[in-house]
């Protein structure tokens, strides 16, 4: 996929979420839980890092922020949700559409930061 523009999104994530992802071959996310009916990366880091240490730290010892691109003709069927202040800012992904989205992300998901 030569020449395709993408979007960097950002993803706080937790050890067990982080270890599916890995399994993958840093490639894809893994299937929400019953309890989460949406995907939610972020697009920048500063809001993927508050999440990562202030809720992924307390939740489960650490915390990680990974970086990856995704196919901005994919994302543009998906609007921008403002979750809280000016910069907080995310895309909503139903749990439905995680595989296609997945499949849409160019090269790896890697670790930025971490957090303990």
């Amino acid at each position: 996929m030569e020449n395709v523009e993408t979007v960097t999104l950002w993803r706080p994530t937790g050890p067990e979420e982080l270890a599916l992802v890995e399994a993958s071959g840093w490639r894809a996310w893994p299937p929400r839980l019953p309890d989460q009916p949406i995907f939610y990366p972020v697009l920048n880091e500063e809001y993927a890092t508050m999440i990562a240490r202030d809720w992924n730290v307390p939740a489960s010892g650490v915390g990680y922020v990974t970086r990856f691109e995704v196919c901005r003709s994919y994302l543009d069927r998906y609007q921008v949700q403002q979750a809280g202040g000016r910069t907080i800012l995310e895309y909503w992904i139903p749990a439905e559409d995680l595989d296609e989205f997945n499949t849409n992300i160019i090269g790896e998901i890697t670790v930025v930061s971490e957090f303990r």
